[in-house]
């Protein structure tokens, strides 16, 4: 997820944009998608839609979802939403009141952190994260002194760590939400782009759904198109009550009939599988590129682990730098990026940097790193 307005003005290389790039768009896709849509288009596929989505689409997407999730996911379990950002701010707008509190991912992906702090007022707690995702230790000690609503995180190839949350940590997380009664809504838009095949990520957190203490979002912005405003939210039961009888659903009716038979027709077509592992490798190409001018163009105190997945390199800068400084300087050379305060609850992590790979093409990544380069020697 990223803003919708995107800085590209000539001669500049941002690596702070997080989503695809324009020249990896599938547009002949979309256009064979959408013809075979519209050429069995019938009434009811131009009426509202039923609340929680067109059930033909959501068993297209349950069947595509199971092999890639590690478990068989059921079409009732799937809800029809309009990409990852609404979603959050649905589920704030169903189960939180100003002032409420809730956890979230220290660092964590900073337009979320808006939505919770400046749209729904709501008391953040920070998480921090380490290799193994959240450090359960800490989030056990404010649990003692916290009732949270609901706990938000992105458990794999975490934005913008990269960090993935572990099996072992992901089971507690949910034991816990059983005892103390809290949700947990998990951000699994990267669950499907590990690049490393012999490195697989557990398990989806939607493996956990049938606890009703589970909300999984996810959406077709990374693996198809971001303009669809396509994505689905999993839960169990009970909590999907609670969404086909909130009130915009209830009156509108699905919340993307449209859209949902576009990429129902990808799938089906089997074009969307085809064009989740071309991405998968080009993706996987581009991290070598950045890794490679990474290391040829930064100095040898600047340190970051290579991800298995996602979009994001994160950096630790030099000891006494700043990324803050950093980026204030980086106009200058045309090169940008998401300095670690920005995804901060605290405004705290000013020595590391976030660097997207997926935006932008081979040569435009090596040139990026050299000017990235030499901002760090000015």
């Amino acid at each position: 997820m990223q803003t919708t307005q995107v800085d590209v003005r000539h001669g500049l290389i941002n690596f702070g944009i997080g989503q695809p790039g324009f020249s990896i768009l599938p547009t002949e896709i979309i256009q064979k998608s959408a013809a075979h849509c519209f050429g069995r288009l019938d009434p009811d596929q131009i009426n509202y839609g039923a609340e929680q989505g067109d059930e033909l689409f959501r068993e297209s997407l349950a069947q595509f979802l199971s092999p890639r999730y590690g478990f068989s996911v059921q079409r009732d379990e799937l809800f029809v939403t309009t990409g990852n950002s609404a979603a959050i701010d649905m589920v704030c707008a169903m189960f939180t009141r100003p002032g409420d509190t809730v956890f979230i991912e220290e660092p964590t992906y900073f337009l979320a952190l808006s939505i919770f702090q400046v749209d729904y007022a709501l008391n953040v707690v920070p998480i921090p994260v380490d290799e193994q995702g959240m450090n359960m230790a800490v989030f056990e000690a404010e649990l003692a002194k916290h009732q949270p609503k609901f706990v938000y995180t992105t458990p794999t190839y975490h934005n913008p760590t990269g960090y993935t949350l572990s099996q072992a940590r992901r089971e507690r997380l949910h034991d816990l939400a059983q005892s103390h009664d809290f949700l947990i809504i998990a951000d699994e838009v990267y669950q499907m782009l590990g690049y490393e095949a012999d490195q697989p990520p557990p398990p989806a957190m939607a493996q956990f759904t049938a606890g009703n203490k589970v909300i999984s979002l996810s959406s077709f912005s990374k693996i198809l198109a971001p303009g669809l405003r396509l994505g689905w939210a999993q839960a169990g039961p009970e909590l999907m009550e609670r969404f086909v009888t909130f009130g915009k659903i209830a009156s509108g009716g699905s919340a993307n009939h449209m859209g949902s038979g576009i990429a129902r027709s990808a799938i089906e077509l089997g074009l969307q599988a085809e064009f989740l592992d071309e991405i998968k490798a080009l993706y996987r190409e581009r991290i070598q590129v950045m890794e490679d001018a990474l290391r040829t163009h930064l100095p040898a105190d600047v340190h970051w682990e290579k991800p298995a997945g996602g979009f994001f390199f994160w950096l630790k800068l030099p000891d006494g730098m700043s990324a803050t400084q950093l980026s204030a300087a980086a106009d200058a050379h045309d090169i940008g990026f998401v300095p670690g305060p920005k995804c901060s609850n605290i405004n705290g992590l000013d020595q590391y940097i976030r660097l997207s790979f997926a935006f932008y093409e081979n040569d435009q990544i090596i040139e990026g790193c050299k000017r990235l380069g030499k901002l760090f020697h000015s």
